[in-house]
């Protein structure tokens, strides 16, 4: 066994991968400590670590805790909710709220990713219709949302992790597809802003615009930006 398999906690993750980050997000909430490795996140340069701990997916993040792997980082929440009860808990003890909690962090992850991927992956009129149905997943999070200063009320849990999680990849793609969340989502935008407040969030989350420069990129690479 390799010394970083006899570590305690191994997170694998990759600096620009929402994925990774609501991993984070939750271990800092929590004030866990654990060991880092950054994967290059590249379909042909997997390390052996990944491939071993993930062989299904192939792919980050993974949660290696006591040399036992956990896969997917929805599942990775609950599994660091369940496991350290220090501090408050990332999702309600009552099982139906459990179980809204569960319904919108799988809406997040249905729809926000290939919502952005529509603008990010396309252009001209594709893109506009790509932006349009974007801002109409996000316009009914926010109606989810309502007038709480979190999505599970009053204190910042499972969903708002989910979400947050995306926020710098969300700038990039208002800068790419010129559209503004602020203006389209106010009340979601507050959210945010509230949000990257917590130390948590603000020390985990990638650049923007350094998100915003791979974005631009991968479109150089598939011809959709000069």
């Amino acid at each position: 066994m390799s010394s970083t398999e006899e570590s305690e906690l191994v997170l694998l993750g990759a600096w620009a991968s929402m994925f990774s980050s609501r991993v984070e997000i939750a271990l800092a909430e929590k004030g866990i400590n654990y060991k880092y490795i950054e994967e290059e996140h590249v379909l042909d340069n997997k390390s052996p670590l990944l491939l071993k701990h993930n062989p299904v997916y192939k792919k980050i993040p993974v949660l290696i805790h006591k040399g036992k792997p956990i896969c997917e980082s929805l599942i990775i929440v609950q599994y660091i909710d369940d496991t350290w009860k220090e501090g408050y808990p990332l999702l309600p003890s009552d099982p139906y709220l459990k179980s809204q909690a569960a319904f919108w962090a799988d809406y997040v992850d249905k729809h926000i990713y290939q919502g952005a991927k529509l603008i990010w992956d396309s252009k001209g009129e594709g893109m506009q219709k790509g932006v349009e149905e974007f801002v109409g997943y996000l316009k009914v999070l926010e109606r989810e949302l309502g007038e709480k200063p979190y999505f599970n009320g009053e204190s910042f849990g499972f969903v708002d992790i989910a979400l947050i999680s995306y926020y710098s990849h969300i700038i990039a793609d208002e800068r790419i597809g010129n559209f503004s969340i602020e203006k389209d989502c106010p009340k979601l935008f507050v959210w945010a802003t509230q949000c990257m407040k917590r130390e948590s969030v603000s020390k985990t989350l990638a650049d923007p615009t350094k998100i915003c420069e791979l974005l631009i990129e991968i479109r150089k690479k598939n011809g959709l930006e000069d």
